[in-house]
């Protein structure tokens, strides 16, 4: 039987297909956020009770604002392929944190994946993918899983870089995470790992590509080892510089080491938005109908 035979003895069923294939994108996503709630209920706790950097916002307020901006332009049927494993994520996601067989981060991927794959489903053709899935990635509150996975080995690779910097003006030895400068001892503590900001650099990223470029996925994906290198630079250099006040007897207070980690910060998040808009292969895409939904 083929699809006009069916049509003929079921046209019921092919009008109801319709009607759900014109279904408008706003109903698939919410009827797809409101399947995952219990992740969206775990995200909001980890964020109350402190327990995580609410820097997610950030994330879902970028991509909230992509989809208001590309609203009119959004097709009328969704690519069923990216629906198909939308659904895949969601099932997924349900069943194993119903069954407990994942924690919760991995069941809050898959959602976020999931709610990221029915957007795209709907985006014009041409639209990198990318940039949407990352953001979906960095809405989930995952700086204190980074912190305690990552955070040492991050803290090890910046105190050896540190102590190369600064081996040339100070007596420096490395113990573990720590610097030994001029006889005074500087533990490179885990707010110095810089796990947010490498979150910063591939959020800017993230953002930059999909507001102000029409760079393609294949482009966006090799430039992204050009942002984990100039975020590694940025915070090697914030450490050596900090660790270098405090060898020279001027242990800077607070103020001074937060005004300098943001004005690193700054740096950083300029030169990979700067990196992004060089690399992008037609220039910026500054408003109308030549970027897919700005």
């Amino acid at each position: 039987m083929n699809l006009v035979d069916w049509a003929g003895r079921h046209p019921r069923s092919l009008e109801a297909a319709i009607r759900l294939d014109r279904l408008p994108p706003v109903l698939w996503l919410l009827a797809t956020a409101l399947v995952l709630w219990p992740t969206w209920g775990w995200m909001g706790a980890r964020m109350l009770d402190r327990s995580d950097d609410p820097l997610g916002l950030l994330a879902l307020a970028a991509l909230g604002l992509f989809a208001w901006q590309g609203r009119r332009s959004l097709r009328a049927s969704p690519r069923l392929g990216l629906l198909s494993v939308a659904a895949l994520g969601v099932l997924a996601s349900s069943l194993l944190r119903a069954g407990g067989a994942l924690p919760p981060l991995a069941t809050g991927l898959l959602a976020v994946l999931a709610l990221a794959c029915v957007l795209l489903a709907f985006l014009p053709n041409g639209q990198p993918a990318l940039p949407v899935l990352g953001l979906a990635v960095l809405a989930l509150p995952l700086l204190s899983s980074l912190q305690f996975y990552a955070g040492y080995p991050l803290r090890l690779v910046t105190a050896e870089a540190a102590r190369w910097l600064l081996a040339p003006f100070f007596v420096v030895e490395r113990a573990g995470s720590s610097l030994w400068i001029d006889g005074r001892l500087v533990i490179v503590d885990a707010p110095c790992s810089g796990v947010q900001m490498v979150w910063m650099g591939y959020f800017t990223a993230c953002v930059v590509a999909l507001f102000m470029t029409r760079m393609d996925d294949r482009a966006f994906l090799r430039r992204l080892p050009v942002v984990g290198l100039v975020v590694l630079g940025g915070n090697v250099l914030r450490n050596a510089l900090l660790v270098g006040l405090e060898g020279a007897g001027h242990a800077p207070g607070p103020l001074l080491h937060q005004a300098l980690g943001l004005a690193l910060l700054a740096v950083v998040c300029g030169a990979i938005g700067r990196r992004m808009l060089r690399a992008a292969p037609h220039g910026l895409a500054l408003g109308g109908d030549r970027h897919a939904l700005a």
